[in-house]
């Protein structure tokens, strides 16, 4: 049975809590960005560094525009390529919290092109968006086996949409003028440049 009950997934965001929500390539940790203790206990269940920023999903270009500055090639990218695999680093606005961005002036931002996903962050707004998972594991394809790799106390909810085993995203730093490929995954370089 598909698990999608929004309102416990919202409710537990809204009081500061983690949940696990599907995207376009994996299972991902959510919580509140602009709550400090909420994204302080991402980084505490993922045994991931502090100094190691986090990425932010959101639902829609509009969003982004909240969150990041964007220049003429972060916007064709992001009309060309979202919502979808790609992960775009762009200069912060002062309204992310720094623990975010670990103390940078550059933030990752995401919009998955999964229903549940956007359904979920126009409902409640930006998320946390790094993989469920303990840093430097594999990250399971199902929540059965994400769960087994967290404590019970340390997700409060989760959307259950079956198995997904997507490839990672591609990163692209786009806060300069020449862009930069900090991660290739689903979208090959080759369809970036030709997308500039």
């Amino acid at each position: 049975m598909v698990k999608l009950d929004f309102s416990g997934a919202i409710n537990a965001l809204k009081n500061g809590k983690i949940i696990v929500y599907p995207t376009d390539t994996l299972y991902g940790l959510g919580a509140d960005i602009y709550n400090d203790n909420a994204v302080r206990k991402v980084f505490q269940i993922k045994k991931r560094s502090f100094d190691n920023p986090l990425s932010v999903a959101i639902s829609n270009i509009d969003e982004l525009e909240k969150i990041a500055f964007l220049n003429e090639t972060s916007r064709h990218l992001a009309e060309t390529f979202l919502p979808g695999r790609l992960t775009l680093v762009l200069e912060k606005r002062s309204i992310i919290p720094d623990i975010v961005t670990s103390g940078l002036e550059k933030v990752a931002v995401r919009i998955p092109d999964n229903k549940v996903a956007l359904e979920l962050l126009s409902e409640f707004g930006p998320l946390t968006a790094t993989s469920a998972n303990i840093h430097g594991k594999k990250t399971p394809v199902i929540i059965k086996e994400i769960l087994m790799q967290f404590k019970e106390e340390d997700i409060s909810d989760y959307l259950d949409i079956g198995k997904l085993n997507g490839k990672p995203s591609t990163i692209v730093d786009a806060t300069e003028k020449h862009i930069k490929l900090v991660r290739l995954g689903a979208i090959s370089e080759k369809e970036i440049l030709d997308a500039i």
